[in-house]
């Protein structure tokens, strides 16, 4: 059976946007692949968390997870820090990676435009750890938005510099990206992705957010002057987005969602988006709150970190020996 890894970094809350475009696909794989899905929570302090907020978004997002429909029996789900090798590889693969890789890296091109102060290391160097994330365990493919297939390519670059320079250590992953969902927009601004870390949250979608909220957000969605339920990105990005999400919910294709709102108000094509939105929501949020009470979510995360730690030690184990680094 082929490996498959992927992870959320949640330093937010999960919202609609990481359910369509990452949690719904875990749950698809789950049943074809040898599926690893972790909490990449070093990623989250690559920018100032508040601690306690951290705590809770850590626990809610691995809640999540289950409550989305993944099957402990069938994927392995561990949080990022309890496998201390993700970051004793990344500094071995930092200093097998190139300065003029990482001043490419999207984000850090994002974050130098608009000329932020305060850019931390670790914002500037976590693509070489999300590399020892994927590349440690020798996984086939890696589920990923469009935005995140960049940070794929790296690892791959990597692990085939790494190969070259000593011998086959690493399988070389290959990122898969879903064909409708992959990235879900803002319902404010339709032409940036929707963000768990978006300060303004109407255009966000969370997966604990009340249906009266997620209701009124689809309702108050920037459309257009068209007058046409239509899929054009360029023209029409917010009814695109909107399509986008009604099409992934229910796996209508979007030409027959068209077809059946021609000459129909963007009112009454809100309104059934709201409805398919919050049946969704429902759903996760019942399963949510009863895998918070039945408290096993500790005992998953243990048996995941313990599954997984073995391979990662291994695997580390076989780099340190390779480069000299061991003596024993």
């Amino acid at each position: 059976m082929k490996r498959m890894l992927s992870g959320i970094k949640p330093s937010g809350q999960l919202t609609l946007g990481n359910y369509i475009g990452a949690l719904r696909n875990f749950v698809n794989y789950q049943d074809e692949y040898e599926m690893f899905v972790f909490i990449a929570n070093l990623h989250c302090i690559t920018v100032y968390q508040d601690p306690q907020e951290l705590r809770t978004n850590l626990r809610d997002a691995a809640t999540l997870y289950l409550a989305c429909g993944l099957d402990p029996k069938k994927a392995t789900i561990f949080l990022q820090s309890d496998i201390k090798e993700h970051a004793q590889l990344g500094f071995i693969l930092a200093c097998n990676s190139y300065q003029g890789e990482l001043n490419r890296m999207t984000q850090y091109k994002e974050k130098i435009a608009k000329k932020e102060k305060s850019i931390t290391v670790g914002l500037y160097t976590y693509p070489v750890l999300m590399a020892s994330d994927i590349i440690i365990y020798d996984c086939d493919f890696v589920p990923v938005g469009e935005d995140q297939k960049q940070h794929v390519e790296l690892a791959r670059d990597i692990a085939e510099r790494f190969n070259n320079n000593y011998g086959q250590t690493f399988n070389i992953p290959q990122p898969l990206i879903p064909q409708v969902g992959a990235r879900i927009m803002d319902l404010v601004d339709p032409t940036k992705k929707m963000s768990k870390s978006d300060d303004n949250a109407k255009g966000c979608i969370y997966l604990l957010d009340d249906l009266k909220i997620a209701r009124k957000k689809i309702m108050s969605a920037v459309t257009d002057n068209e007058a046409n339920v239509h899929y054009d990105k360029t023209k029409q990005p917010g009814i695109s987005n909107l399509l986008t999400i009604m099409s992934s919910l229910t796996t209508e294709p979007i030409a027959s969602i068209e077809a059946r709102y021609q000459g129909i108000g963007y009112g009454t094509f809100k309104k059934e988006v709201a409805d398919v939105v919050c049946v969704t929501l429902a759903s996760i949020q019942d399963r949510y709150h009863q895998i918070k009470a039945s408290d096993i979510l500790d005992q998953v995360l243990a048996d995941g970190a313990k599954k997984v730690s073995a391979i990662a030690s291994k695997k580390l184990h076989e780099v340190q020996v390779k480069i000299g680094i061991e003596i024993k």
